[in-house]
């Protein structure tokens, strides 16, 4: 089982925190962001990471390395020019490999169990099940396309009568969900996600515990105050 964590974005809501530091690398309970992630994939038992990085990208390698410290190996997809989401992880395939993946946006916190979506990627099938995205219930903040969760647990974009509830940044895919997508070339999720649930192949589940989209200077303080609290 392989990890991508998503470390490209530019986080312009961020500055001037992010003008000179990459917003993986902001500190929350004295780590940083990605660090988080690293390490609690590490308790997984998932140590082969791959992480892209474009806006201040050799920030991003200075601090992590090779991963070793972490007790795991970490290779980079650099990418110059930020691809979005989609454009990202088909630009990194050849990384990844043929099997399927856990990705992780790099500037959220959770308390999600990976060893949960590590069991989820590895029921991929490539055929009628292309992904499996984590859920919550909707943040009293602004956040993306609202999605619903089926009682036969697959994914649908949010109609009149459904829960609404935001996709996590915490996900599992299989490569195929990536065919179609050309890498080296920007490329939202979104479309992609909508089409495939529009075809069934998506899944999910809720997350009902700690989710925190860490996308401006107020809730990276939220952040730091929740995170100081797994240190002690």
């Amino acid at each position: 089982m392989k990890a991508m964590i998503l470390a490209a974005g530019r986080g312009e809501r961020m500055r001037p925190l992010t003008d000179h530091t990459p917003k993986p690398l902001l500190t929350a309970g004295g780590k940083p962001l990605i660090q988080w992630h690293i390490e609690r994939l590490a308790r997984a038992g998932v140590t082969e990471l791959v992480i892209n990085h474009a806006w201040l990208g050799a920030q991003i390698e200075d601090a992590l390395g090779d991963g070793s410290r972490f007790g795991v190996s970490i290779v980079y997809s650099p990418e110059g020019e930020a691809l979005e989401t989609a454009g990202g992880i088909a630009t990194a395939l050849p990384l990844l490999g043929d099997a399927p993946f856990i990705v992780l946006n790099g500037d959220v916190l959770s308390d999600f169990p990976l060893e949960r979506l590590a069991e989820a990627a590895g029921r991929l099938d490539g055929g009628s099940t292309l992904a499996h995205l984590v859920l919550t219930p909707k943040a009293g903040y602004k956040t993306g396309r609202d999605l619903t969760l089926r009682g036969d647990g697959k994914v649908a974009a949010c109609e009149d009568g459904d829960i609404p509830y935001t996709f996590c940044g915490l996900a599992a895919y299989h490569p195929v969900f990536f065919r179609e997508v050309k890498a080296g070339a920007a490329s939202p999720l979104l479309p992609w996600l909508l089409a495939a649930m529009e075809r069934g192949q998506v899944r999910g589940e809720l997350q009902t515990g700690l989710w925190l989209d860490v996308g401006t200077p107020e809730r990276l303080a939220e952040a730091d105050r929740v995170a100081a609290g797994w240190t002690t």
